[in-house]
């Protein structure tokens, strides 16, 4: 019994450095570890956004001090970081729900050598919605820095 489960275990020699190592799964590993990322930067700013939004029910004096606090350098960078990383969610999450409803893959299909793999298939839609996300995100950071 105790091989049974010994057999069951994975080896998972890579630990947490495995979050970040493609292996075979090449740009779309990467992609969907920036995902996480942004993912989670995202449900940051939106905690910090509820306390912020927060300090409006303490008074008109409160809200000028939060404001006036939130209007330094740092924070105005951070909230450009949120503008690209809300546009490279939205564009890489609707790549993922295509790619999950099986658009652009392909019909199903009997196996035959030499295999291919569904990950060639959807490949030029992630490089044109990548290219699509870096347009955005040139054409956002003009209009939020003002240079256009």
């Amino acid at each position: 019994m105790e091989n049974l489960l010994k057999n069951k275990q994975y080896n998972n020699k890579l630990g947490i450095i495995g979050w970040f190592y493609a292996g075979k799964y090449h740009i779309e590993r990467y992609a969907y570890i920036l995902h996480r990322i942004t993912g989670f930067g995202l449900i940051l700013y939106l905690l910090f956004h509820i306390f912020v939004t927060g300090e409006r029910a303490k008074g008109e004096q409160a809200w000028k001090n939060i404001m006036d606090f939130l209007n330094q350098p740092l924070f105005k960078f951070l909230e450009y970081l949120v503008l690209v990383a809300f546009l490279y969610h939205a564009i890489n999450g609707f790549r993922l729900i295509l790619t999950e409803l099986a658009i652009f893959l392909g019909k199903p299909a009997s196996p035959k050598y030499p295999y291919v793999t569904s990950i060639n298939r959807q490949r030029i839609l992630f490089f044109i919605l990548m290219i699509l996300a870096a347009i955005l995100i040139i054409f956002s950071s003009l209009e939020f820095f003002k240079l256009i």
